[in-house]
């Protein structure tokens, strides 16, 4: 049987490749904002394409690699 889920990345996987820690990941997602993700059970995972498309958004925006000025992400 094939994984449906096993290309999605785990918060720490995100928290890893934006160098910031995971409870920040938590607290956008809390608030709306930051890259789009699913909820697996209790998890949250992110598909690489919504992050790449997030941090493409970001780079657009002048955000850089400053995500202090987070968008809050549209609903999907």
């Amino acid at each position: 049987m094939v994984d449906r889920f096993s290309g999605w990345l785990t918060t720490a996987d995100v928290a890893s490749r934006l160098k910031i820690p995971p409870k920040t990941l938590a607290n956008w997602a809390y608030l709306g904002k930051g890259p789009r993700f699913a909820r697996i059970g209790r998890h949250r995972r992110y598909r690489l394409e919504d992050l790449v498309a997030w941090e493409q958004m970001m780079l657009e925006q002048g955000g850089g690699h400053n995500f202090r000025g987070v968008e809050r992400r549209d609903a999907a």
